[in-house]
Formats: structure tokens, sequence, C-alpha cells
């Protein structure tokens, strides 16, 4: 399994996990690692679609959405957080990583990325619009990580129902924290004119730099 890193200015840094959305580790999940480099992170993201679809990258059209709904169809998802779990321990060995990474992931990633937070133990998980997160709660005990879920309000891929199950499954713990933007689904998208809201985008990523600054801190 192949995983792209990027390096902050600095040359080392805290560790972040970046789990791509269905359309690959392609130009919007890059941006996405230069953003994080550039506040100072190592960033690692993983080709989860490696082993039916190795280098998996498609436009952020209706063409391409729908065929990479078609490869997102092919992921075991237990093998896939496995395999992200794997990443995670790659990343955290590197020499320029210092301490344990985090994970932050979007869409199918942000699914992902509480998988990890379930079966293993990064310093923080930051999940974006995870539309399996809902249904994925019941081992919530286990998780011992700092984590901070985004949701859209009119999200078609995740019904108001689910994020309430979020909410009420977070309430009262430390370290949990629920945002919900006045958006749709994968609004930080930035590369798909179906999704992306910039208001929504901003206002999500200050919340999550906020979050990250407090809970896996750059020094």
């Amino acid at each position: 399994m192949d995983m792209h890193v990027w390096l902050p200015q600095s040359g080392s840094g805290p560790g972040l996990l970046l789990v791509q959305e269905i359309f690959g580790v392609g130009p919007y999940i890059r941006a996405v690692a230069t953003r994080l480099a550039e506040a100072g992170y190592v960033v690692g993201a993983p080709d989860v679609f490696w082993r039916f679809a190795p280098g998996w990258v498609a436009g952020h059209d209706e063409a391409g959405l729908n065929a990479s709904l078609v490869q997102a169809g092919n992921l075991d998802g237990q093998i896939a957080v496995g395999d992200c779990v794997a990443a995670l321990g790659a990343l955290g060995a590197l020499d320029e990583v210092a301490g344990e990474p985090g994970v932050i992931g979007f869409c199918l990633g942000g699914t992902l990325a509480w998988g990890v937070a379930l079966a293993a133990e990064p310093s923080v998980c930051v999940s974006y619009y995870g539309s399996g997160v809902p249904s994925m709660l019941d081992g919530i005990d286990a998780v011992s990580c700092p984590t901070l879920f985004h949701f859209g309000n009119a999200d078609a891929y995740i019904p108001d129902d689910g994020v309430e199950a979020v909410n009420a499954a977070i309430a009262g713990r430390s370290g949990f924290v629920l945002n919900v933007e006045n958006a749709g689904h994968a609004f930080d998208n930035h590369e798909s004119v179906l999704f992306w809201n910039e208001s929504a985008a901003q206002a999500a990523w200050a919340k999550t730099m906020a979050f990250l600054t407090e809970h896996l801190p750059v020094t």
C-alpha cells in the first residue's frame, strides 16, 4: 500500500494520517495535506483502494462521482480499517514524526478515521461527514482519543437521525465534539462544484485547527 507523505517546513512535527474520499489521493486530498503540512504536521495519505484499484484518482464531476462510488463498493470496510491502522503505525514510525500520530478523514475517510479510533489508539480523530459513523457507535467506550465530528445539516447521504445518534452517543463524554454546519455532504471539497460550500468549509476548518491545536499541538 502506497502512502504519500508531506513534511512541514521544519522537517518534522506531529503526525496526521489523512484518509481519502472516494475520489482517491487526488488534487483535493493533496491540497488538504498541503494545508496541514503548512500548519506544521507530517501528513501521510494512504492509497485506501490499493487492493483493487491502486492509484485510483477520479474527477470531481458527476462521472467521476459515479465511477468512484463503484470503486467504493469494492471496499471491505473491516479490511480497509485494518489497512489504515497499519498506515497509522507506519506514519508513527517515521523519524520525522513526533509522538503518536492522529487521524483525519473526509467522506469515506471520515468513516474510516472513526474506525481507526475504534480499533487503535491515534492521538486524536477528526471525522468529516462519515456516513458510516452513526452505525459504528457501539464501540465508543473503547475510544480514548479526543474526537471531532463534522456533519452538514442538509446531507443527503446522512439523515438527521444519524447525526442525532452521534450527538446522543457522545453526550457527557469528555473530549468528544460534534460540529454541524449549514451545508450538505462533502462541503469541504473545493474541487467539487457538486458539493463545496465555502462558508461551511472555512468555519469547519477553523474548528478543526483549533481542535488540533488543543489536542495535537505543533511545538
